[in-house]
C-alpha cells in the first residue's frame, strides 16, 4: 500500500512541474505539447486513485469482520482457514506416518557347482551363480502414540522377489497361499488403557520366533542360519504385549498356526513368553510355542452346486492326526560395547504326529535341537565384521527330511557405500555328518557346500531402527 502512494506523490509532483513549464514557455506548440503530456498523467493518476480505493477496500473485507465492532478480535478469511485447517492436519498425518521402501539384491557362487544351481537349506540366497532379485519390500507404518491421544495404529508390508516365494504361503501350510503371499505383514495395533498399557495387535506378522529376522539391513549377515529357515516365518491372529516395569514385558498369542493365514485344522496355537532387559545393553526373549500343525481337511475339487470360492472345497481327514508341537525358544543380544555386539540362540523343537507317540527319531515323532552364537564388530561407521556359527541336529528328519547333524560358518564384511545403501561380503561354509547338498552330478550329495556372496542392499524412508 506504501508504495501506492508514493507513485501517487510522484506523479502529482511531476505534472506541477509540468504545468509550470507550460506557463513559463513562449512557444505555442511546445505549451500544447506539454498540455497533452499533463492530461495524459492526470488520467493515470485518477486510475491508480481507483485502483487504490479498490485495493483499501478489499483489504478491510479479509480483515474485518462485523463482530470486530461488539469487542471481539478480528478473524481471516472463511477461505484461508479452511485452508489452513486442511493443510494442518495432511501435514499431522503425514508427520505421524511412515513410508519405507527396501530393495535387496545379491549374487552367489557355490563351489559345489550344484545341479539346477540351487544352494540347498538355505531360505534367502538360494540361486547360485545368478544375478539375483531377494526382495523388494514396502512398508507403510502409523504406530499408536499416547503423547498425541492416539491409542491405535497400523502396518502394512508388501513383499516381492524370491524370498517372497521361500517365506510365503507354503501349499502345504496354506489352503490358498496365492491370496495372501505379498502381504508380509497386515495388522491393526491398540493400546488397552489397562495399567502401564496393553498393546494388542490383531492380523498377519512376523514371527518373533528365532533371533533373526526379515529385512536383511538389520541382520548381522547376509544369509539366514539354518533356525531361521525351520523356525515359524509368519502367524495370523491375536497377539498381546503387557510391561510388568521397565525391565520385563509379557507376551500372549492365539494363532491358527505356524505360517498359516487360513488354519488347516480348529486347534488354534498359543505362544506365552517374556522380554527381559536386566541392563540396558542386554535384551533376552524367551518363549514357549504350542501347537497342533497338522491337517484335518484336504482340498478337493467342488462336488457341490453351491457356489464357493476356488480352493475352499474340502474333505475330512478320517483319522486326523493330532499330535502336538511344541517349540523353546530363547536369544539373548548383549551390547557390550558400543562397537561389539554378542548374541545367543537356544532352540528345542519337538512334533508328534499322534499324541501317543512314543519317543523316538521318526517322522512320528522327531525333534530338532542346537543353536547358534553370533558376533559384530563395528570398526568404523561404513566398516564392520560378523560371524555366525550355528549347530542344528535333526532326528526324524524334521527340518532337511533326513536324521542328521548340520552346522555352518559365516562370515560376513560390511561396507556402508552411503546411508541408506550396504554392501556385503560373505563366505559360508556348511557341512553335515550325512551327505545332504547338491554337487554337479545329478544324484550325488555331498556333505559340505561352500559359497561366496555379494549383497546389496538400499534402503530409504523415516522409520527409525529395526524395521
Amino acid at each position: 500500500m506504501k508504495h501506492q502512494v508514493l507513485l501517487l506523490m510522484c506523479f502529482g509532483a511531476c505534472i506541477s512541474g509540468l504545468r509550470g513549464q507550460a506557463v513559463a514557455q513562449d512557444s505555442t506548440a511546445h505549451t500544447q505539447d506539454l498540455q497533452q503530456r499533463v492530461e495524459h498523467l492526470e488520467s493515470e493518476v485518477k486510475e491508480l486513485r481507483a485502483i487504490l480505493r479498490q485495493m483499501q477496500s478489499r483489504n478491510e473485507t479479509l480483515t474485518q469482520d462485523p463482530a470486530t465492532d461488539a469487542g471481539s478480535s478480528p478473524r481471516a478469511a472463511p477461505s484461508q482457514t479452511l485452508v489452513s485447517s486442511a493443510d494442518g492436519k495432511t501435514l499431522d498425518f503425514l508427520h505421524d506416518t511412515t513410508l519405507n521402501l527396501t530393495v535387496d539384491g545379491y549374487y552367489a557362487y557355490n563351489f559345489n557347482n550344484p545341479v539346477g544351481r540351487v544352494n540347498l537349506l538355505r531360505a534367502y540366497d538360494v540361486l547360485s551363480n545368478e544375478f539375483s532379485l531377494n526382495q523388494a519390500s514396502v512398508i507403510l507404518e502409523r504406530a499408536p502414540d499416547l503423547g498425541a491421544g492416539r491409542r491405535w495404529g497400523a502396518r502394512l508390508d508388501l513383499q516381492y522377489g524370491q524370498a517372497t516365494d521361500t517365506l510365503q504361503g507354503n501349499p502345504a501350510n496354506e489352503p490358498r497361499p496365492q491370496i495372501y503371499r505379498n502381504i508380509f505383514q497386515a495388522y491393526g495395533t491398540y493400546i488397552v488403557p489397562l495399567g502401564k498399557g496393553l498393546t494388542v495387535d490383531f492380523g498377519k506378522w512376523s514371527s518373533s520366533l528365532g533371533i533373526e529376522g526379515n529385512y536383511t539391513k538389520d541382520q548381522m549377515n547376509y544369509s539366514r542360519s539354518f533356525y531361521f529357515d525351520f523356525l515359524p516365518f509368519y502367524h495370523m491372529g491375536i497377539r498381546a504385549s503387557y510391561p510388568i516395569n521397565d525391565q520385563l514385558t509379557l507376551n500372549y498369542w492365539v494363532v491358527n498356526g505356524t505360517n498359516q493365514v487360513e488354519a488347516t485344522n480348529g486347534f488354534k496355537d498359543q505362544l506365552f513368553g517374556f522380554t527381559a532387559k536386566p541392563r540396558k545393553s542386554i535384551n533376552w526373549t524367551t518363549s514357549y510355542y504350542l501347537g497342533q500343525e497338522h491337517p484335518d481337511r484336504a482340498v478337493v475339487p467342488p462336488t457341490s452346486p453351491i457356489p464357493v470360492q476356488p480352493g475352499l472345497s474340502f474333505e475330512a481327514i478320517r483319522p486326523a492326526p493330532d499330535g502336538y508341537t511344541h517349540i523353546f525358544d530363547s536369544y539373548v543380544i548383549w551390547q557390550t560395547t558400543p562397537k561389539l555386539t554378542l548374541a545367543l540362540e537356544g532352540d528345542y523343537v519337538i512334533q508328534r504326529l499322534w499324541q501317543n507317540a512314543a519317543p523316538g527319531h521318526s517322522s512320528a515323532h522327531s525333534h530338532v535341537d542346537g543353536g547358534a552364537a553370533y558376533a559384530r564388530y563395528q570398526f568404523t561407521p561404513k566398516v564392520a565384521l560378523a560371524g555366525r556359527a550355528e549347530y542344528l541336529s535333526d532326528r526324524g528328519g524334521f527340518f532337511s527330511g533326513i536324521t542328521q547333524a548340520l552346522k555352518e560358518n559365516t562370515v560376513t564384511f560390511d561396507y556402508a557405500l552411503a546411508d541408506g545403501f550396504l554392501v556385503r561380503y560373505e563366505w559360508r561354509r556348511d557341512f553335515s555328518n550325512q551327505p545332504s547338498f547338491l554337487t554337479d552330478v545329478q544324484g550325488i550329495l555331498g556333505k559340505q557346500q561352500d559359497t561366496a556372496t555379494v549383497g546389496l542392499i538400499w534402503w530409504w524412508g523415516r522409520k527409525e531402527g529395526f524395521w
